[in-house]
């Protein structure tokens, strides 16, 4: 479902220059659910963003579903591609209604038209699927998005990158901002949607535990290389201490990063 060549990103050429991703190559099957650990700055958001056309690759190439989207623009990919950002503000309009977000949301994975944004028939279908949610939301599909607490609003765009049923959703860190209770909230909403749709996903995270427990793989990045890549079954047979344990024999050194380190249980 997705394929990545030899990518190379490099940001602020020149003295002060950093390689985010150095030869990256990635190959992943279709319902593959793939978690992304490393330390800040090992290139995990920058690997998402060039998958989702953010930033073109300085070399590589990038395939989803056998097409060659590499120097595809991040508009013109977006119905290949669905994403939700760390910040719950940052993937909906606040000032638009939640019937409104999720119309926008549909309008991504289909060609422009002119008409109505909302009719009875999709309301109705926008009622069903946000009662799946289980918040209620079902009964204020004319309230701003504004109104909505963190977790709901990080709910609604999780239902709404998944709307179109993407060929790859992208998931950077979005539970981070969320409290802890919220957060496996939302986690296990990720898993129903995702198994629900069949999705292909790519999930970054902090949580060593999490990136153990949730999909069926787990890459590991460390200055902009992938430098472990795991896979069931032997991936469920590691605990949190032996992927750490892995990190420093790939590396020579302890990790460090006392993010991954404090969400590690």
């Amino acid at each position: 479902m997705l394929r990545m060549v030899g990518l190379y990103k490099t940001f602020n050429l020149g003295i002060n220059s950093v390689c985010a991703l150095k030869n990256i190559n990635l190959h992943v099957k279709p319902q593959d659910f793939i978690t992304i650990i490393g330390s800040n700055g090992a290139g995990k958001s920058t690997l998402l963003s060039v998958a989702a056309g953010v930033y073109p690759p300085d070399e590589g190439a990038i395939y989803i579903d056998g097409t060659d989207v590499t120097r595809l623009p991040e508009h013109l990919r977006a119905s290949f591609v669905g994403r939700v950002f760390q910040d719950p503000l940052q993937g909906t309009a606040a000032s638009m209604t939640i019937e409104e977000n999720l119309a926008m949301a549909e309008c991504r994975s289909k060609g422009r038209t002119l008409g109505i944004g909302v009719t009875r028939k999709k309301r109705e279908r926008y009622r069903e699927l946000l009662s799946l949610l289980g918040l209620g939301l079902e009964e204020r599909l004319s309230d701003p998005v504004g109104l909505l607490s963190g977790g709901q609003r990080q709910s609604l765009t999780l239902l709404m990158a998944s709307l179109g049923q993407p060929k790859l959703l992208l998931l950077d860190e979005h539970t981070a901002s969320l409290d802890p209770r919220t957060a496996e909230q939302v986690l296990e909403l990720t898993q129903t949607i995702v198994r629900k749709h069949g999705l292909t996903v790519l999930m970054v995270t902090h949580n060593l535990s999490h990136a153990l427990t949730m999909g069926n793989r787990t890459i590991m990045l460390d200055k902009g290389e992938i430098i472990l890549d795991i896979c069931e079954p032997e991936r469920g047979e590691l605990t949190v201490d032996d992927l750490l344990g892995r990190f420093a024999q790939a590396r020579g050194e302890r990790l460090l990063d006392d993010r991954l380190l404090l969400a590690a249980r």
